[in-house]
């Protein structure tokens, strides 16, 4: 078996047990990995990606504390769309936020705004916040 066969063997194992570490059951998730504690909202859709989970909860109380504050929690908003992308631990990506690279932009440095692309694929930076309605 070379590697793309693993690499598939890896993903499809995953799809079956990724059930077990989500928070809301009414997304999509396709051809991912989800780590530990990941949290991931109503309507999300989740392609080709890797999800490296948090190394901690966020109570209801600090979920609902940030939302009456226009903070965003740990994890992936509501009606968020992410493909082709790798989200480190303790991301903050708000609702509505599309990471898809629609551009097919292969290399940008945005540290700054919270993640980078090499090869094409976005990586989201660990504590990173992605602000709503973020397109990238």
């Amino acid at each position: 078996m070379g590697y793309d066969g693993i690499l598939q063997f890896i993903l499809d194992f995953a799809n079956d047990i990724m059930r077990f570490y989500l928070v809301n059951h009414n997304c999509k998730i396709h051809h991912s990995v989800v780590g530990l504690r990941s949290c991931i909202s109503e309507g999300a859709v989740i392609e080709d990606s890797l999800l490296m989970g948090a190394d901690y909860y966020e109570t209801d109380a600090d979920r609902r504390f940030l939302a009456a504050k226009g903070g965003v929690p740990i994890g992936i908003g509501k009606n968020t769309h992410i493909k082709r992308a790798i989200i480190d631990k303790n991301a903050r990506i708000g609702e509505d936020v599309k990471i898809v690279n629609t551009d097919n932009v292969q290399e940008a440095a945005r540290e700054t705004d919270g993640y980078f692309i090499k090869s094409g694929i976005v990586t989201v930076i660990k504590d990173a916040l992605i602000p709503s309605g973020t397109v990238i």
